[in-house]
């Protein structure tokens, strides 16, 4: 049976786990460019991570 520790550890991690799906906006489908800069990729929506960075930033305040 789990004693307070594991259960305020588990509470701890599901908290942890929904503040950061609310934080990041769900990125776009790979379509052959970077959603951010229009350079062409394969299998990825973004060239790199400063690309997705970028991206996510400007979707947090609204921007398109």
């Amino acid at each position: 049976m789990p004693d307070f520790a594991d259960l305020g550890a588990a509470r701890e991690e599901l908290d942890r786990e929904l503040a950061l799906k609310a934080r990041a906006p769900e990125g776009p489908k790979p379509n052959g460019h970077c959603h951010n800069c229009g350079e062409v990729v394969e299998g990825t929506a973004f060239c790199d991570v400063d690309c997705r960075d970028d991206w996510q930033a400007r979707q947090r305040r609204g921007a398109a």
